[in-house]
């Protein structure tokens, strides 16, 4: 019966982050000629619409960073349901306003207010599903759940995608404001509150709230570290070091971000300056890398997690993801970013295999605090990827650059994906049983 229960409330989790990222999804393929047309109408390329572009997501990457390790932990103490409805419900504002108008005082009104709530929004909507699998899943089934999860998010990926080839700008807007609300309505009415607990008997929790207590494990006394609802940065320099698995994963999770980041602040203007491509092109190329995501997420995870572990599909995850930016710099023609998206079937694998790392390092209790500070570490790498790239793609896509390399900033993205595959070799293999035990060297004896 509890059983039956703790499924039901996973498929309405399921349900809340299928709409959710269908509403957010959806205004992708059209926000790029949104920001051409309103900053520098008529034109293909434009500079000052891809600084605002990567200006944006550093700003956006610094609020996260700050909010997540504090929304995870919150999420701990107060529930994921409860946190989980502050961004479901600021998501909204932004949409609303495209979908009054698209003039440039309006686009300008949505750049401000989706800057300050993405910075809350963005990493949220990752880390508290994550929390909430791992509050209900044994640890041997939370790699293969995390991968439909995140398959859950191709197939609204794709939905959303597809639903934009059939929409007007002006409709894609409203329509993606209305299901944002559903979504916030639904996940208020059926999603059940989920809070930590410590029945999978994984550790004790590394950070613990209130005075400091030793606590005999059989072996010798420990201390349990305090850890504040409002976490500083040593808190969270001291969670990271707490596991030299958790603080690879970091590591691979920074670089990763960084490529990712990159990727997204650069891969559009690129493909419109060099290609001329418009919304339903971006859409198209979208749809396709879509539907291989869901399908490998959905189907292929499930199946090769157990067999060939976490570590392994971490790997050739990158590895593509390397090979895919390097491809992407070079393309000769307009059909090379379409063959491209077929490695998009391994490349997804990486995120899901990378969280389900870091929760297994982790106490029941810390599952919250744990995925918000990879959400933490992977928007810091969204600060600094934008100023590295953004500048970059613009130079080479000036008539000012030094030599002609349009995918000069797409191939330094591959190379960062690089550096997160070497880094991923260095992970050690996880244990698939609820021994895992980590000690915190953070305070002194």
């Amino acid at each position: 019966m509890e059983k039956g229960k703790k499924l039901s409330g996973l498929r309405h989790l399921f349900v809340t982050v299928f709409l959710s990222g269908f509403a957010n999804f959806m205004v992708v393929p059209a926000i790029t000629d949104v920001t051409m047309a309103a900053v520098c109408p008529g034109k293909d390329e434009c500079s000052l619409a891809i600084y605002l572009t990567g200006f944006q997501q550093a700003i956006m990457g610094v609020g996260t960073m700050v909010m997540m390790p504090l929304i995870g932990n919150l999420s701990d103490q107060y529930g994921r349901k409860t946190l989980l409805t502050l961004p479901m419900a600021l998501s909204i504002f932004p949409l609303a306003i495209l979908a009054y108008s698209r003039m440039t005082f309006y686009f300008y009104a949505y750049y401000i207010l989706r800057t300050l709530t993405g910075m809350v929004c963005d990493g949220s909507m990752i880390c508290l599903p994550l929390a909430y699998l791992a509050d209900n899943l044994p640890v041997r089934q939370r790699a293969s759940v995390f991968g439909i999860l995140s398959g859950v998010g191709s197939a609204s990926f794709v939905c959303g995608t597809l639903a934009v080839r059939f929409l007007s700008t002006s409709s894609t807007f409203q329509v993606a404001a209305f299901v944002s609300m559903l979504a916030v309505a639904y996940m208020r009415i059926f999603l059940e509150e989920s809070m930590p607990n410590d029945a999978d008997g994984l550790t004790q929790p590394i950070l613990k709230e209130g005075p400091d207590v030793i606590q005999n494990n059989g072996d010798e006394p420990s201390k349990i570290l305090v850890f504040k609802k409002i976490p500083s940065v040593k808190d969270l320099i001291c969670f990271l070091r707490s596991s030299s698995s958790f603080s690879q994963a970091a590591v691979v999770a920074f670089f990763n971000s960084l490529a990712e980041g990159g990727m997204m602040a650069s891969m559009n203007y690129f493909l419109k300056a060099r290609f001329h491509f418009n919304k339903n092109q971006y859409a198209d190329l979208m749809l396709i890398s879509g539907v291989l995501a869901a399908v490998s997420q959905l189907l292929l995870m499930p199946i090769l997690a157990p067999r060939i572990g976490e570590g392994k599909l971490l790997s050739a995850g990158l590895l593509v993801s390397c090979i895919n930016g390097l491809l992407c710099s070079i393309s000769w023609s307009a059909w090379v970013p379409y063959a491209a998206t077929v490695f998009s079937m391994l490349m997804v694998l990486a995120s899901p295999c990378l969280r389900s790392i870091a929760s297994k390092q982790v106490g029941p209790r810390e599952q919250g605090k744990a995925q918000g500070c990879i959400s933490g570490v992977s928007s810091l790498a969204n600060i600094i990827s934008p100023l590295i790239f953004s500048p970059l793609t613009a130079l080479f896509l000036s008539e000012n650059a030094p030599f002609y390399f349009p995918g000069f900033s797409i191939m330094c993205i591959g190379l960062a994906s690089m550096i997160s595959f070497i880094q991923s070799l260095m992970i050690k293999s996880v244990p698939l049983t609820p021994s895992t035990k980590i000690n915190s060297n953070c305070l002194d004896a």
